[in-house]
């Protein structure tokens, strides 16, 4: 079997580095445009209320945990 050489992989690294990337940014420009602007779609509030629920649990969670283990 070949090895694949060190250029080869690096390109492919970077390839799939570009693509999280630009994942990421649509991500968090969407994000953004929902935050600032009051979507009329009831499906969307639905989705951006459970977020906001799953962020407000997950920032609790450690103090919880430290409080049932006392």
């Amino acid at each position: 079997q070949k090895r694949t050489s060190k250029a080869k992989k690096n390109i492919r690294t970077n390839n799939w580095k570009q693509k999280v990337q630009k994942q990421a940014t649509r991500a968090i420009f969407l994000a953004k445009y929902f935050l600032s602007n009051k979507p009329e779609d009831p499906s969307v509030e639905k989705l951006l209320t459970r977020m906001r629920d799953e962020n407000e649990k997950s920032e609790v969670s450690p103090s919880e945990k430290d409080s049932k283990e006392s």
